[in-house]
């Protein structure tokens, strides 16, 4: 196995929505609401700055969209990085507070990831 195909096959165990959960969650409000921004940014759909995940988000449906053989080192670079923040962010998962309206689940699904869906 290769280290593209342990990519490959660690950004799809943790990235459990389609690409059109995904765009359909991008486009929505709980979505542009969380998540943290880094310098000059482009504008979110709300036309503030667009957070770091929801920036993730876009790059994972467009790599969702892509055939195995047309990813580059960069979506191969990207999908390394969703792996490694969701499961991050997974294991920081809040004790009291109600996971589903939670901006902990909400920055999860906007880096692919939906804690509540089997």
């Amino acid at each position: 196995m290769t280290d593209a195909d342990d990519t490959r096959r660690d950004f799809g165990q943790v990235v459990n929505m389609t690409a059109g959960e995904l765009s359909r969650w991008l486009k929505s409000d709980e979505s542009t609401s969380v998540g943290v921004t880094s310098g000059a940014q482009k504008k979110s759909s709300s036309g503030g700055p667009e957070s770091v995940g929801h920036d993730s988000g876009e790059k994972i449906v467009t790599i969702l969209g892509k055939k195995k053989s047309d990813l580059t080192d960069d979506d191969l670079a990207h999908m390394r990085k969703v792996a490694g923040y969701v499961k991050r962010h997974r294991a920081q998962a809040p004790k009291q507070e109600k996971v589903e309206d939670s901006r902990w689940r909400y920055s999860l699904m906007n880096w692919g990831h939906d804690p509540l869906k089997k």
